[in-house]
């Protein structure tokens, strides 16, 4: 019986210990949440004023939305995803959502893979992405990664891989994760905003300044993207551990309960072992000393 007490007391230590580590799981998954969604605004204001600087430099050139903006929709044309998964674990089924998405995807070479825990997963499905990259572990890495994700692209670009490209990633819609996906490349200059009349003083071509500024827009695009895949991460991680923690709870009751039932059992095991034990050395007595 003591055995087993002990055996009952050491599992609820280690359940209780199990449930420190969750909650602070799901508390740095909190903070690096809110961290990276507040960050999402300034990549957007950034953006919009590579936006702005480049509808400048097009002036009424843009006015008309260009046809040949639509021709990745084109069946003949090479298509490149970028693809943002998981970079840890403990998150449920956040890649798994993410590559089921990309499922028909028709040739691997056109896969552009990030986060570690993503790989192992695409991999274990028979999946070989042309370029890969971890996920970094706090937003202040998410523009060097954006940079990289640029240069590798416009390397697949230059030799002949991909000539468009759409990114899918996680993000949050209507109080929820949702699957996104959206065109990145070519840029689509009709969502620039109206061009005004006058064009600024520029001492370099248009082109070589569009092309610029293209590049900067670009990765200012992946970069909100990283982010919210990011912050999405972290946010199905805060959700598994808040399934985790509730399942915590209650076999930490359980076995409370289990506990509280054998300690009774050993209290009323020991109260009939002493009883016992008294009526014994009464009847004893009475055998060794009869009463006249």
């Amino acid at each position: 019986m003591t055995e087993r007490l002990a055996d009952i007391s050491a599992r609820i230590e280690g359940i209780r210990e199990l449930g420190a580590v969750v909650n602070a799981i799901k508390g740095i998954a909190a903070a690096r949440a809110h961290v990276a969604r507040g960050q999402v605004d300034a990549v957007d204001s950034y953006a919009a004023i590579i936006a702005v600087a480049m509808s400048r430099v097009l002036g009424p050139d843009i006015s008309e939305p260009d046809p040949s903006q639509n021709r990745h929709q084109d069946a003949g044309n090479r298509m490149g995803l970028l693809v943002f998964c998981a970079e840890q674990g403990f998150a449920g089924a956040f890649s798994e959502r993410v590559l089921d998405s990309i499922s028909g995807a028709s040739s691997a070479e056109t896969l552009f893979l990030i986060g570690t825990r993503g790989l192992s997963i695409a991999t274990s499905r028979g999946l070989k992405p042309h370029w890969s990259a971890p996920l970094p572990s706090h937003t202040p890495g998410i523009p060097k990664l954006a940079g990289k994700i640029t240069t590798a692209i416009y390397a697949a670009v230059a030799a002949r891989r991909i000539d468009c490209l759409d990114v899918i990633f996680t993000g949050w819609q209507a109080g929820r994760l949702a699957l996104v996906r959206q065109h990145l490349f070519p840029i689509d200059l009709a969502n620039l905003p109206p061009a005004s009349r006058d064009r600024p003083l520029m001492q370099l071509s248009p082109d070589t300044l569009i092309a610029s500024l293209g590049q900067d827009y670009f990765n200012a695009q992946v970069c909100k993207a990283a982010l919210h895949a990011f912050a999405a991460e972290n946010e199905a991680r805060m959700e598994a551990m808040s399934s985790a923690g509730t399942q915590i709870a209650r076999e930490l009751e359980t076995f409370q309960g289990t506990l509280r039932r054998v300690r009774q059992e050993a209290i009323t095991a020991e109260i009939i072992e002493l009883g016992t034990g008294a009526v014994t050395a009464r009847d004893r007595r009475l055998y060794l000393h009869p009463k006249p």
